[in-house]
């Protein structure tokens, strides 16, 4: 009998230690996956602003290309050739309706309000956006960055709002780029196609248009 009452004491005892090392190590498990799903979160934040970057740079580039051949290459020949009026003009309209959109996603958009301790601590302001920061005092910021250490509850929020925000600036410049890039891809088929039947039109006639300006850049 003593040693069935020893045995689920015994048991007891050691199903008892992995309990409470459980319940120590759930908090830290815890604060490790927030830690990580946060950086997670800024890391492919900041990657795609990388690459909607990227992207409005490859626009402007080629839009730009396309522009400098049609205004040295074809048009001082349209006096000569007015055939090419139409379709040298719908690819100009598309190349410059793209390359502003492509501009306007890679303007950098900052805060210029002016930001103060108050408004941080009312939730009004993020205090790790550059743009909020950049405006307010320096003791101020400190002040602010110090409070938020102190408070984690009121960190994780303020890093949710950041996130959010970054966001929001990623879904502003990803419509514009689709615009630019949907633009370009519609204005180059309409142009191309006009400038073939153009060149057709042309060649019904018997005057081909004679496009011998060189191109800068291109021609040594």
């Amino acid at each position: 009998m003593p040693t069935s009452h020893e045995g689920p004491s015994t048991q007891a005892g050691f199903t008892q230690k992995p309990d409470a090392e459980n319940v120590t190590s759930k908090p830290q498990k815890l604060g490790r996956g927030i830690e990580t799903m946060f950086r997670t979160l800024y890391r492919v934040n900041m990657d795609l602003s990388g690459l909607a970057d990227a992207k409005a740079n490859i626009m402007i580039s080629i839009n730009g290309l396309i522009v400098s051949i049609l205004l040295a290459a074809i048009s001082p020949k349209i006096d000569s050739n007015p055939i090419l009026l139409v379709p040298t003009s719908l690819l100009l309209v598309a190349c410059v309706i793209s390359l502003v959109f492509a501009v306007l996603s890679a303007i950098p958009r900052v805060r210029s309000e002016p930001v103060t301790l108050e408004h941080v601590r009312g939730g009004l302001a993020n205090i790790l956006f550059f743009g909020n920061f950049s405006n307010m005092a320096r003791d101020d910021f400190v002040t602010g960055m110090e409070e938020l250490m102190r408070n984690p509850d009121n960190l994780y929020h303020t890093m949710i709002l950041d996130i959010y925000g970054l966001g929001l600036v990623l879904r502003k410049k990803y419509r514009l780029l689709r615009v630019s890039y949907t633009v370009f891809m519609v204005g180059l088929v309409i142009g191309v196609v006009a400038f073939i039947i153009a060149f057709y039109f042309a060649a019904q006639s018997g005057q081909i248009p004679e496009i011998s300006t060189p191109i800068p850049g291109l021609t040594p």
